[in-house]
């Protein structure tokens, strides 16, 4: 056998060896692209707001990010009443439509429009919120508390 020959086939065994390598490392990259794929599907969270009406409630705002549509949120608003001296869920709804919500203005400065309620049963509860800096604060949004349960006023 001439030494181009071999030289030739030498060179096709490292490339074929080196796609096959890559191959190799690129699969293995993939699987764990959608294993972070699947970790990432539970919603990012954060308290947008919270407020405590004696020891009677506490209320949060929490905005959820969308798992379809990185740009959209929903929010999430949970009466909380004291229980052997902690506080428990005791209710939750959502505020406007699921993922009716820009996620960058909710969890940015000033997300937060409207967030007023009083320490009377039923407790009333109105929310506005930031709906994009240029369209400003949606429209306020009441509901009333009683007996740690929410309800569309």
């Amino acid at each position: 056998m001439s030494l181009a020959r071999t030289r030739t086939r030498t060179r096709r065994g490292t490339a074929v060896a080196l796609t096959m390598l890559m191959a190799a490392a690129l699969g293995a990259a993939g699987a764990g692209s959608s294993t972070a794929g699947t970790a990432a599907a539970a919603p990012q969270t954060r308290q947008i707001a919270s407020s405590v009406l004696g020891s009677d409630y506490k209320i949060t705002l929490t905005a959820l990010r969308s798992t379809q549509d990185e740009y959209a949120a929903s929010v999430r608003l949970q009466v909380y009443t004291q229980s052997g001296g902690a506080w428990k869920e005791s209710d939750r709804v959502t505020v406007g439509d699921v993922d009716g919500w820009f996620w960058f203005p909710l969890t940015g400065a000033n997300a937060v429009c409207q967030l007023s309620t009083a320490s009377t049963e039923p407790a009333p509860l109105t929310v506005s919120l930031l709906l994009t800096p240029s369209l400003g604060c949606s429209e306020p949004t009441h509901f009333v508390i009683k007996d740690g349960r929410v309800y569309a006023d």
